[in-house]
């Protein structure tokens, strides 16, 4: 009987021990770069299959979520001076063109520019996750191009967006199907914190959702006001 008991409690143990050991599929601050690709005004006027508003929260809990993290993070944009203009301020509130230095080009697909293809494969890493504006042109081109050279590739859908709602979601079936990993703004931002014991990060990460997670974010600051949490 000793030997049953002594053997159901090491079981037991194994089955604890293996349930600490997360998913590799998991992104955590190291083992991805981030790739956010033309969220410019230009870009912005003609996307409908999500609000300006939501898109511009979105990228906000995004950016700031990757400096809080310190997730390598690549900027670009594509004719930034002569048509599409500047991106979003709140990726300028994380990222100041002055000290990030955006890279600007001319193609559709960001993979096929030189700089850019540099600067993102130079990050190391093996997982990318990739988001920007359109989502059949400047997100499809590099997902793809990405995942043909090995890439582990995870596209945030809500920080992305398209000229129509039909144009979005077929953009991400076809992703999906050549193998890349539809996540979230704020899924991203939970993922990477993974653990409310990990205090160095726990303001940071609640004052940005108190920012840019609309409801998320409001009862937030109701449970900081109100239940002194």
């Amino acid at each position: 009987m000793k030997k049953v008991i002594l053997s159901f409690v090491l079981g037991l143990a194994s089955v604890a021990v293996y349930a600490q050991k997360p998913s590799p599929e998991l992104l955590n601050p190291t083992n991805h770069s981030l790739l956010l690709i033309d969220h410019e005004g230009q870009m912005a006027f003609a996307t409908h299959n999500i609000s300006t508003t939501e898109l511009r929260n979105n990228v906000g809990l995004v950016a700031g979520a990757s400096k809080i993290f310190n997730v390598p993070t690549v900027v670009t944009t594509v004719a930034e001076k002569s048509f599409s203009g500047p991106v979003f301020p709140e990726i300028q509130e994380f990222y100041p063109e002055s000290t990030s230095g955006y890279i600007d080009r001319t193609t559709m697909n960001t993979w096929e520019d030189v700089n850019a293809h540099k600067a993102i494969t130079g990050k190391g890493k093996k997982k990318i996750v990739m988001a920007g504006l359109w989502t059949s042109v400047c997100i499809v081109g590099p997902v793809l191009s990405a995942i043909s050279e090995g890439y582990d590739v995870y596209v945030i859908t809500d920080a992305s967006g398209d000229v129509s709602k039909e144009a979005h979601e077929q953009s991400i079936v076809r992703m999906v199907q050549a193998g890349a990993k539809p996540i979230t703004s704020l899924q991203y931002l939970l993922e990477l914190q993974r653990d409310w014991a990990r205090q160095e990060t726990y303001k940071p990460v609640n004052d940005l959702v108190v920012k840019y997670g609309g409801a998320y974010g409001v009862g937030v600051q109701y449970a900081r006001e109100m239940l002194k949490h």
